[in-house]
């Protein structure tokens, strides 16, 4: 067993490595670039080494400096956990190279599986069923036109190397296909470095069911059963667990057979995954998608369901042990589901919800616990969430004896998850745990995508302006000063007096991002928001851990915390930032009115990575003008209406932050009044 280990990573899954470590009485190093400084996982590793600047080309994609990390700690052995360098065959050569044992299999097995292409000849030779697709490596735009067209419409267009839905497009429309393989090359590029395309048939309805497996260097290999990963969003999955509600006994011991034997063709070691398409009308017609050649994200609810801790394993492979398990040892135990806590910000536009990256401060946090509630997380209070790396913050996981018990101690769980100071889809992914196809089990890989706008609430509950205005107006009142004799100037009160007794109102104006400001008005006792009448109010004791309000007899807590631009409010998972508006100088600056209909502005912080019109330039509504990518996610930037770009203030490469104006185009015709 190795005496030290460095793990190559960064967040939750470095934690969540740390902790096996620790149990099994190994030293860790963590390594960090600049932005990572004071986080968490740097804090709970026995040492950690500087690895460089916040670009990850610079830290945790640089061989050399992790190398040079593993030797100036002493460490024996790298872990890469998921993303980055998990997946590198160069990274687990240099280890090896070094005299460093790679936890995770060799780094034939990598490269062959990484390569979908290789990957789909190779199972196929050992007689696992594959989906029908493009043959060959290499293909030109040309041809994979031509294999689309042979296939037939829908397909879906994606990279040979990576994983993680980068990349990929599904395109229903022959038309457009030569501008989805424009745009899968372009992003495959920047994940991966590596533009290979190639194209398979789309199954409508799909589900996406993998099957883990467990490897040594000896020959021996087993599965774990299955995990349900088919709530996705644009190809990334969001909710997992295990184990599926689709398969009978029979199908599953086909399909982890099937698992297993293509580990075997790849001479596979340690814990991977091989993730299966599987139409959700005939469950027994299961198709080879590609195999992870790493710990997946969704490891967890394996773990809660065999009792298993598969990094512990990992570690004891690569250390030379024979696995002590035969597949007549797995047992299951119970049902387990896991959601993916994600920095972004949802976006709704007519039928069509943006999740776009979000970054800030943790200013509050308050993660669950109680039985059979397991957290993964790298966050901590104080902590900086930016735009370098992949939004994924943290994983809460319900583990009960059936899935009804661990949807609804999941549920729970989210409603209990306070993150303050940044966007999360902690509310969004609770009500997708009660939607009815979920809960019925009737899933496919587009649900989430067709259902996104209806668990999206179209405006913030007018409690949480209440809340706003009271605790403004308290501070006020809190403000106000006395002299030596007690004595206070009523005018410097916010108290609503005034001369002929009727108390006035106070108003307060806020904005919360995504909607229009709205006015609250506030007297003693009373309270206004927008164009409603006036209701009862008032805050109640203050409480350590946030405010409660009471409006009409009916109480309202919130978790909150201050930030620079104004204050954070949270409830059941949803979060609002409430900003203080100036309405007057809105007025002055023609914010929101027609004047800047045609300004295009940044949905988010990032970069921009192409710029497709320039100035003077006649465009149509809704034509691609410009992209801007976070956190490996690309946004298109589209114009709003015909018209002339009459601004461009970017090109490719700018930084941008929130909200900055990119452009603006004039429409051609005067807007009409809406």
């Amino acid at each position: 067993m190795f005496e030290t280990v460095l793990v190559a990573n960064r967040g939750e899954i470095a934690v969540r490595v740390i902790r096996t470590l620790r149990a099994l009485g190994i030293r860790s190093v963590a390594v960090y670039s600049d932005a990572d400084a004071g986080a968490r996982h740097v804090r709970e590793a026995d040492t950690a080494v500087r690895i460089g600047p916040a670009a990850a080309a610079e830290s945790y994609l640089s061989v050399e400096r992790l190398l040079d990390a593993a030797a100036r700690s002493g460490a024996q052995a790298v872990h890469p956990g998921y993303g980055f360098l998990a997946e590198n065959a160069s990274f687990a050569r240099a280890c090896a190279g070094a005299g460093l044992a790679f936890i995770g299999p060799p780094a034939e097995a990598i490269e062959l599986m990484g390569d979908k292409i290789r990957a789909k000849e190779t199972v196929r030779a050992a007689g696992v069923p594959v989906v029908p697709g493009s043959v060959g490596s290499g293909l030109s735009d040309e041809r994979l036109v031509e294999a689309a067209r042979e296939i037939g419409m829908p397909v879906l267009l994606k990279p040979s190397a990576g994983g993680g839905g980068k990349g990929m497009r599904l395109v229903r429309d022959e038309a457009l296909l030569g501008e989805e393989i424009a745009a899968a090359r372009r992003e495959a590029r920047g994940s991966f470095g590596d533009d290979t395309l190639l194209v398979e048939r789309w199954v409508d309805r799909p589900r996406h069911i993998e099957i883990q497996v467990l490897a040594d260097g000896h020959g021996n290999v087993i599965h774990l059963g299955e995990r349900e990963c088919s709530l996705q969003r644009r190809h990334q999955k969001i909710i997992e667990e295990a184990p599926s509600v689709l398969l009978d006994e029979a199908t599953r011991a086909a399909m982890g057979e099937a698992a297993v034997q293509a580990a075997r063709s790849c001479g596979y070691a340690g814990a991977g995954t091989v993730e299966f398409i599987v139409p959700g009308d005939d469950p027994s017609s299961y198709y080879f998608m590609e195999m992870n050649t790493r710990l997946q994200v969704e490891h967890p609810v394996t773990e809660l369901i065999t009792g298993l801790d598969l990094v512990e394993w990992q570690v004891r492979v690569a250390s030379g042990e024979v696995l002590g398990l035969s597949q007549e040892d797995v047992t299951f135990s119970g049902h387990a589901v896991e959601a993916r806590l994600c920095a972004e910000t949802a976006r709704v536009s007519g039928d069509r919800v943006d999740f776009l990256p979000s970054a800030g401060t943790v200013l509050a946090l308050r993660e669950p616990a109680g039985e059979g509630i397991r957290v993964d997380s790298g966050l901590s209070e104080g902590g900086e969430v930016g735009t370098s790396y992949d939004p994924m913050l943290a994983k809460v996981i319900a583990h009960g004896p059936d899935r009804a018990t661990a949807l609804r101690r999941l549920r729970a769980a989210l409603a209990g998850t306070t993150v303050l100071g940044v966007d999360t889809n902690v509310g969004f992914l609770r009500r997708l745990l009660a939607h009815p196809d979920v809960v019925s089990g009737d899933l496919d890989t587009g649900l989430v995508d067709r259902d996104a706008a209806s668990l999206v609430p179209a405006d913030v509950p007018p409690e949480v302006y209440a809340a706003g205005a009271l605790r403004a107006q308290a501070r006020l009142s809190e403000r106000r000063t006395g002299d030596a004799t007690g004595w206070a100037d009523p005018f410097s009160a916010p108290s609503g007096w005034r001369l002929g007794g009727t108390p006035a109102w106070t108003p307060h104006h806020f904005r919360v991002p995504g909607q229009a400001p709205v006015t609250v008005r506030v007297r003693e006792g009373e309270v206004a928001v927008g164009e409603a009448g006036p209701a009862g109010a008032k805050l109640l004791p203050p409480r350590e851990d946030g405010i409660a309000l009471e409006i009409d007899g009916v109480t309202h807590t919130f978790a909150q915390a201050a930030g620079p631009h104004g204050t954070w409010l949270a409830r059941d998972g949803d979060a609002w930032h409430l900003t203080p508006h100036d309405p007057v100088a809105a007025a002055l600056t023609g914010g929101g009115g027609a004047a800047h209909a045609g300004a295009l502005t940044a949905p988010m912080p990032g970069t921009v990575t192409v710029v497709k019109a320039a100035v003077g330039d006649e465009v149509a509504a809704g034509q691609s003008l410009l992209v801007v990518e976070a956190m490996k996610m690309e946004h298109v930037i589209a114009a709003p209406h015909a018209g002339t770009v009459t601004e461009l203030d970017v090109t490719a490469g700018s930084t941008v932050a929130m909200d900055q104006v990119l452009a603006v185009v004039t429409p051609a015709a005067p807007l009409e009044d809406s």
